[in-house]
């Protein structure tokens, strides 16, 4: 075959190569024939600027026009250069000859008779126009032309011999070709014949084979009947494909554990709940690696405890996951103290693997109990891996992983392959139990700083509940609050702090604390907010608060007053609370809505509400009616559905809220505050306006001690009384008009005096001499509690007496005797 393609490369390369002469020399003589021709063209445009000199001065002798001189001084300037090129493209000796007697004959022209004869004809010489000088002009011009002539003659000669010279080569070269084509021709079919029968028929073979063997069919074979090269291709081909046959089923074995590893890595991650992490972890491995496994954990890790509990061995079984149902297991919940010879006891203790590749052979995994080990054996169970379940802090549990139906006992791979499962499914199970210890500790936290129960007060009845989000979300920052105020009124409290976790509920507290402390200033709600708009941006600003993420939140405060049930409210970024009659329908309440906490620079406007009896105002937070398929409106009208449905009390009212609206799936907390307004009757107290004359205080004490007589409470007339007639005394002397006593009996006994400065009183201790300064000291003695607050039109200041002990009627409440006896 090499010889044979040597042969045919040589015998190509003459036949090229004749062919590359031929077009060599074709081309010299159309190179050859193309210069004659331009060399013809040039004699043409020298021959023009003779005639161009000609005519130019003999236009010039009969007109005496100089516009006759221009084409003759053109023809001049160009007959150098012109006849210069002309004799360059002459390039045969004749032609050369030729060519530079027409040069010499043109510069004599130009010189002897052209410039005398223009000169002459310019100065005005007779001898210009004589007979004599044109027969010179025109003899020398019949003489150029007649060297024109001959020029052209010979250079018309050498063109046709050059085309003749070209024309014979080119018969050479189609004649060559066409030799050189048919015994290529012939050659490379005689090849074609040998190539198809040594080579193409058994490489077509071998393709065939190599289709088969990359659709699939490893099986495919060619006949090892071929010598030498080809020979050596069958060979090669069958051992290919008994090698990939090998390899794939390798290439399907690792397949199949890297989509298990793949599967466990993200079955296991779905839930941050430990137990159904273990069960995903047994439902992912069965039946694929192993046909039974049991997932044991420490009880701590169940329960997300910090520390591990001193327990020993003892596990519980957390998960299994079998092919079939049934068999001589424990099932999940049971606690299991594993001996300490078992591969479980040892893979727990020391965190060790341990395979048991021959369970009949093997003894130390009966000992934990020798009856269930040979129901074990007689099912079919063959082979175990015990694999410890670990964190980087502390020991989990133990994973089991047991063959049966699988003909092929446990390998050291399987070995290595187990552990690497257990380790990924240890990462989700660690993650699940931190998650649920820090989710319990943030509950803790939350519940912590929420009202555990509602104060008893006149103002309102009260209905609460809280909702934590779902376990994926984690707990929020949603609030509630119910503060007693002075004068039996009552502030209704709801709020939410963006985001999750710790560090919503740690904010939360402090947002709760400041409300308080806020309220015990006793600041209207619009004020209370811009206090609170403030410690927001203080805390954002703070470098620890930062870290920990957004500090923004929303409230809503409210402040019902029983005796003139008005209800003043300002929100910050809140949602309206929910208005429900008793004789129209749940609306919204409209009105102006402020920035969100910490946004800062902008008022927050109150809303005046004035309420009947019996009135519920329903306050919530965004978790309750948003959710993602859910908007505000639609959650906002299905809340009125559920505050109108009929209910037997309030906490029936919360119960059918929350089951319409979240269904026991909370996307995000939520935080509902249903409060049902109370009014005091006008029996319970008493006003009076003063004038503004210290002379009258003694009238005022009699108007207070009759009251107290209709009360029916004239054991407290001295204290009453001092308080009287020191409170009124500081409102006349140190204060403005108008002046305003008023009395309210509820579960302790109220005394209000109102005046019209802003100036509130501070509590200090008097010296020996100092005539003054001694009134609010008694009067903080004497009372249960004392403070003032600001108003509209000045100040009020106001204290509180216990209402004396007395027996408890049939119709009074334990509830009300323990207000009565505080």
């Amino acid at each position: 075959m090499l010889i044979a393609s040597g042969v045919l490369a040589m015998l190509m390369g003459l036949v090229f190569g004749t062919m590359l002469w031929a077009i060599t020399e074709m081309l010299h003589a159309t190179e050859a024939r193309m210069h004659t021709r331009t060399t013809l063209v040039e004699a043409g445009h020298l021959e023009t600027l003779i005639i161009d000199l000609e005519t130019g001065q003999r236009g010039f002798l009969i007109t005496r026009q100089q516009r006759f001189l221009q084409p003759w001084e053109a023809a001049r300037t160009a007959f150098p250069d012109q006849a210069q090129r002309f004799m360059s493209l002459a390039d045969t000796p004749e032609l050369w000859r030729l060519a530079d007697d027409i040069r010499n004959d043109g510069r004599s022209f130009i010189r002897d008779y052209s410039l005398p004869l223009v000169d002459a004809a310019k100065r005005g010489d007779p001898s210009a126009w004589s007979v004599a000088t044109t027969a010179e002009g025109k003899r020398r011009v019949d003489g150029l032309r007649v060297r024109f002539d001959r020029f052209n003659e010979a250079a018309g000669s050498e063109l046709a011999a050059r085309e003749q010279t070209a024309a014979t080569k080119v018969r050479w070269l189609i004649a060559a070709g066409t030799g050189g084509l048919a015994g290529s021709a012939l050659l490379i079919t005689a090849y074609t014949g040998y190539l198809t029968r040594a080579i193409i028929r058994p490489v077509r073979r071998a393709a065939t084979v190599a289709a088969r063997l990359a659709g699939g069919d490893l099986g495919a074979r060619m006949p090892e009947s071929g010598t030498g090269e080809i020979g050596e291709l069958e060979v090669a081909f069958n051992t290919m494909g008994r090698s990939l046959q090998e390899s794939r089923g390798m290439t399907e074995e690792a397949h199949m554990r890297l989509k298990l590893l793949y599967d466990v890595s993200t079955a296991v991650s779905t839930s941050l709940d430990v137990r159904r992490t273990a069960e995903e972890l047994a439902r992912v491995v069965v039946p694929v690696f192993a046909d039974l496994v049991t997932v044991d954990l420490a009880v701590s890790v169940l329960h997300g405890d910090d520390q591990p509990r001193r327990e020993g061995d003892r596990l519980c079984r957390a998960a299994i996951g079998q092919i079939r149902e049934g068999g001589p297991f424990h099932l999940p919940g049971t606690l299991i103290e594993w001996n300490a010879a078992t591969p479980q006891s040892r893979g727990f203790r020391h965190g060790v693997a341990v395979i048991e590749p021959d369970l009949r052979g093997s003894t130390t995994w009966r000992s934990q109990d020798q009856e269930a080990a040979a129901r074990l054996l007689d099912a079919g169970f063959h082979s175990l891996i015990t694999t410890p379940l670990r964190s980087t802090e502390t020991r989990m549990g133990v994973v089991s992983f047991w063959r049966s139906r699988l003909p092929r006992p446990f390998g050291e791979e399987d070995l290595s392959y187990a552990m690497e499962l257990v380790a990924k499914a240890g990462i989700a199970i660690d993650n699940a139990c931190r998650y649920t210890r820090e989710r319990r500790l943030a509950l803790t936290l939350q519940r912590s700083l929420l009202p555990q129960r509602s104060p008893t007060q006149p103002a309102v009845e009260i209905a609460s509940r809280y909702l934590p989000a779902a376990a994926q979300a984690g707990v929020g920052g949603d609030w509630f609050d119910v503060i007693p105020l002075s004068g039996c009124r009552v502030a209704l409290v709801v709020g939410d702090v963006v985001g999750h976790g710790i560090h919503a509920s740690a904010t939360m507290g402090r947002l709760r604390t400041a409300v308080r402390t806020l309220a015990d200033v006793d600041l209207p709600p619009d004020e209370l907010l811009t206090h609170l708009d403030d410690l927001v941006i203080h805390l954002g600003t703070d470098g620890e608060a930062a870290a920990s993420g957004e500090l923004g939140a929303t409230c809503l405060y409210a402040v019902y007053d029983p005796i003139s049930r008005s209800c003043t409210m300002a929100t910050a970024g809140h949602p309206l609370p929910v208005l429900v009659t008793p004789d129209s329908a749940p609306q919204p309440v409209t009105g102006p809505v402020g920035p969100p906490l910490g946004v800062g620079g902008l008022p927050f406007e109150p809303i005046e509400l004035h309420l009947i009896p019996g009135s519920v105002i329903a306050l919530f937070t965004d978790g309750l009616i948003e959710s993602r398929d859910r908007d505000i409106d639609q959650g906002l009208t299905e809340l009125r559905h559920g505050l109108a449905s009929p209910a037997a009390s309030l906490e029936d009212t919360c119960d059918i809220v929350t089951g319409t609206l979240l269904d026991g799936r909370a996307a995000d907390d939520a935080a509902l505050l249903l409060a049902r307004t109370e009014a005091l009757s006008p029996d319970q107290f008493a006003t009076w306006d003063l004038p503004a004359d210290t002379a009258l205080v003694s009238h005022a004490r009699k108007l207070a001690m009759d009251q107290l007589v209709v009360w029916g409470l004239t054991e407290m007339e001295f204290v009453t009384e001092l308080v009287v007639s020191e409170l009124v005394t500081n409102a006349i002397r140190h204060g403005a008009a108008p002046i305003r006593l008023r009395l309210i009996r509820d579960r302790t006994l109220i005394c209000e005096v109102s005046d019209g400065s802003s100036t509130a009183p501070h509590l200090r201790r008097a010296r020996v001499f100092d005539e003054g300064g001694r009134g609010l000291l008694l009067v903080a003695q004497l009372t249960q509690g004392w403070g003032t607050r600001q108003t509209t039109s000045g100040k009020t200041i106001w204290c509180e007496q216990a209402l004396p002990q007395r027996r408890q009627s049939p119709h009074e409440t334990s509830g009300d005797q323990a207000y009565r006896t505080a």
